[in-house]
């Protein structure tokens, strides 16, 4: 049977206790996969401590950047075998029926009555079942949710991907970022990391801006050409009037971020786009949008289409992010870490139950 690493109550989030758990049930589209590698991403922090609000099963095991080998296929399973190496990211089901869901951006899913976007872990499919993440030993999801890992990458470089890297990857992508293009990465973690290597490799110039001057060093060897550390100039936005950014992309959590600063850095109807959530509301004056007549925007994950070009792009440049391998039975510790910025960039959980 199944078994994870479970939160049951959010005022003990760092207290995991192994449970035995159920499956969906299995249908023709159905992949099983039995988990080698599982990523730990700011969400599951964000949602086993109650930052995103109550839980929505008793018991959950968190876990969206899934890498393991194909154990069993539905009937209708057409380009995945078993045996294969596979991983499965933030999201495992959708309506596939809706306006979003037939143009690609099943990430967008807004339901037809009877499917509707089925999360990772703390979310239900359709029947009532509860779905379960990846801090165990084995998952189950339709095909459209499952991405062949190439073989030049290894599983614990692929599997922080599949969420941290496809939710940056996703924003580049559809602003068609390349050659020519000058683009910020404001926060330089676990997200904002995957932004500098990605935009790199698909030939923009980068600037990463940090709050401290802390990870200048590491920012530089990722391929940023330039570093800002913003508490060493407050107006540094001012030092890109004339060389503005096409676009920006936010990953910075704070409720404090500076996107007036942003906002002012990017070039007419430029665009800054933010993929970090901080837990409260932040402000904003329209005014700050209309100097530039500027976008901002933000991008939930990513589609299947997003997530195959980026496995390919991150196997033939090479991309390898900077992780901390660590036994699945360290999730409480590293999820405490993870909640202190206590990792340079991400940690990534390998398989040890049975």
């Amino acid at each position: 049977m199944p078994q994870g690493y479970a939160i049951s109550d959010v005022k003990n989030w760092t207290d995991f206790k192994v449970i035995d758990f159920d499956l969906k049930t299995p249908g023709d589209d159905d992949i099983d996969v039995a988990i080698t590698h599982c990523g730990i991403c700011g969400s599951d922090v964000h949602t086993i401590s109650g930052g995103w609000g109550p839980l929505n099963v008793p018991q959950v095991i968190p876990g969206h950047e899934i890498v393991g080998k194909v154990t069993k296929v539905g009937k209708n399973v057409k380009d995945i075998k078993v045996g294969d190496r596979v991983g499965v990211g933030a999201q495992v089901g959708s309506c596939m029926h809706c306006h979003p869901c037939t143009h690609d951006d099943e990430n967008y899913c807004i339901g037809d009555g009877k499917g509707h976007m089925v999360d990772t872990y703390n979310s239900k499919w359709p029947d009532g079942s509860i779905a379960q993440g990846g801090y165990s030993t084995n998952i189950r999801a339709p095909e459209q949710f499952v991405f062949p890992i190439p073989d030049g990458l290894k599983s614990e470089h692929a599997a922080p991907m599949l969420c941290a890297g496809l939710t940056v990857y996703s924003p580049l992508y559809r602003n068609h970022v390349g050659p020519g293009s000058r683009v910020g990465v404001v926060g330089i973690g676990g997200l904002g990391h995957f932004a500098v290597m990605f935009a790199k490799a698909m030939g923009a110039e980068v600037v990463a801006i940090s709050h401290s001057p802390n990870k200048k060093e590491d920012a530089l060897k990722m391929g940023a050409s330039e570093f800002v550390a913003t508490k060493e100039n407050p107006d540094w936005s001012k030092d890109y009037l004339n060389k503005p950014f096409d676009l920006i992309i936010n990953t910075a959590s704070s409720n404090a971020v500076d996107l007036p600063g942003m906002l002012a850095a990017i070039k007419t109807q430029g665009r800054c786009i933010c993929v970090g959530m901080p837990e409260d509301m932040i402000k904003l004056r329209v005014q700050d949008l209309a100097m530039r007549g500027a976008f901002l925007g933000s991008s939930h994950i990513g589609s299947k289409k997003e997530a195959l070009t980026m496995l390919q792009l991150a196997a033939e440049k090479k991309i390898e992010p900077w992780i901390e391998l660590v036994d699945m039975k360290e999730c409480s510790k590293a999820v405490e870490r993870v909640s202190k910025g206590d990792i340079r960039y991400r940690f990534v959980l390998k398989q040890d139950l049975e």
